[in-house]
């Protein structure tokens, strides 16, 4: 297990480096999701720790009771392009294929394809240093 928390820091940069690395607290575009990442054994994982009423209302309209606590990102893996794994979307029920790559120091594009990635759409979100309130 340690061995595995050391590899994951070692994928990313160093602290001063240009980029702060994919662990932290993201907000997606729509501000409807707070998502804090970190490790999960030698992966990356992401679990919801924020969301609005109206992200609410959708997840549990897809059959996802309680949104806040729900893992949206899955068993993340670094290469050289950036992290792959499992995006979960809650008002779908579903897991998708996915990847993210870091945007800067503030900013991870992740991205969900279907049919082995013939069709993907992405998402840039932005590093957060505190919840939204309310």
């Amino acid at each position: 297990m340690m061995a595995g928390i050391a590899a994951l820091l070692a994928a990313m940069p160093a602290a001063g480096a240009e980029t702060a690395g994919p662990m932290g607290m993201w907000m997606n575009p729509h501000q409807t999701v707070a998502v804090r990442t970190g490790a999960c054994g030698d992966r990356l994982c992401g679990w919801i720790v924020w969301a609005s009423a109206e992200a609410q209302a959708d997840a549990r309209d897809g059959g996802v009771g309680s949104l806040i606590g729900t893992e949206l990102l899955e068993n993340y893996r670094h290469d050289p392009s950036g992290w792959s794994g499992t995006v979960y979307v809650p008002d779908m029920g579903r897991r998708f294929y996915s990847r993210i790559e870091q945007v800067g120091a503030d900013g991870l594009r992740v991205k969900g394809c279907i049919l082995h990635g013939l069709v993907c759409r992405s998402q840039l979100w932005r590093r957060i240093a505190e919840l939204p309130r309310g």
